[in-house]
């Protein structure tokens, strides 16, 4: 062979290399030799989410699973595209958490069409099947939230809830539940509730506006740690990021249990989370999709796992996993039992 021949042929087979070695670190495959098997990521721009898209190939390896990966960016024209991108690479499952629910559903009828079975994971669909939805108790989210604030507040004042999307059912839950508690429970606190669309600059925005229009505001409800650094930032520039022993603190509930809200917690400078499980999130997805795979069914009830699978509606099932309030002293706040935040068993501290 002639030496340029030689030359071209070198080059052509480097960068065939070099393009199979991309494409392999962007499909996230597991490497197993199993069923293939799609995981779609919503968003890779927060704690919570960043650490779900940890765990998957972990879990993935687990089961032996070979993992394919998308990211939508909170963009359901985006999460629809990365459907067609499956089923034009054959997986035999789906694991998605559309944060637009409503919007998702001609995607589920597509897939079903083609006999791929999909779970959801933290959101479920307003319409629509799917094999199982994996996902915590969202409304006791909302209703731990405000039992902590209303104990701590003593049943009277002012707070802010940081809304997430509405258009989501995560947020639509929270915010419900949070509502109802309150009219129930503590009809003497005024709550003041802004729609964020999960927007950590937005909520600090609108943060600022409340607390400049009343400064006696003694609570903050973030529904999602997206808000953190900007409530705390808030806090800080109107001198109230103080201890919880000082009578100018603002009582700060977040959900999620992120390290950072961890450390937050036990360092004083917010009082409360609801420890969502990122790692439970991605283990039983992938866990559920096997069994769609291996033509396993389900039916309500408790689990093996500590979780309880209910019948939302006809044909669609949830299985919804443990979310414990975490607090400094891992008291019980209005009858609801808490965790402390240096407690082993919460993902957020193992995380290394």
């Amino acid at each position: 062979m002639p030496t340029t021949s030689r030359a071209a042929v070198a080059v052509v087979a480097a960068l065939t290399a070099a393009l199979s070695a991309c494409g392999a670190q962007d499909s996230g495959q597991s490497g197993s030799g199993g069923p293939v098997v799609g995981v779609d990521y919503p968003r890779s721009d927060t704690d919570f989410w960043n650490s779900y898209i940890k765990y998957s190939p972990e879990f993935a390896k687990e089961l032996g699973l070979e993992l394919k990966t998308t990211n939508s960016q909170n963009d359901v024209a985006k999460l629809t595209a990365n459907a067609q991108t499956f089923i034009s690479q054959g997986v035999k499952g789906v694991a998605m958490a559309p944060q637009d629910t409503a919007a998702i559903a001609p995607t589920l009828e597509q897939l079903a069409a083609k006999k791929i079975p999909v779970v959801t994971v933290d959101t479920r669909p307003d319409t629509g099947d799917v094999f199982m939805v994996v996902r915590a108790d969202n409304r006791a989210y909302g209703e731990k939230a405000c039992r902590f604030l209303g104990a701590k507040l003593g049943g009277k004042g002012k707070v802010v809830m940081l809304q997430g999307d509405l258009a989501s059912i995560n947020g639509r839950d929270r915010t419900e539940a949070f509502n109802d508690c309150m009219k129930a429970h503590y009809p003497d606190i005024t709550v003041f509730g802004e729609a964020t669309n999960w927007d950590g600059a937005v909520a600090a925005q609108k943060l600022q506006t409340d607390l400049t229009a009343h400064p006696d505001i003694k609570g903050v409800y973030m529904q999602s740690s997206f808000a953190l650094a900007g409530t705390l930032q808030v806090l800080k520039q109107k001198d109230l990021l103080v201890g919880p022993d000082d009578p100018e603190h603002v009582f700060v509930v977040s959900n999620d249990g992120i390290p950072e809200e961890l450390t937050s917690i036990a360092e004083g400078r917010i009082d409360a989370t609801v420890s969502q499980p990122a790692d439970l999130y991605a283990k039983y997805a992938l866990h559920y999709l096997k069994a769609a795979i291996d033509g396993k069914t389900f039916a309500p009830g408790k689990t093996d796992h500590d979780s309880t699978i209910i019948q939302v509606r006809e044909g669609l099932l949830e299985d919804q996993l443990s979310a414990p309030l975490v607090t400094a002293d891992g008291g019980t706040y209005d009858g609801v039992p808490s965790l402390k935040s240096d407690d082993q068993s919460l993902w957020g501290n193992k995380l290394g």
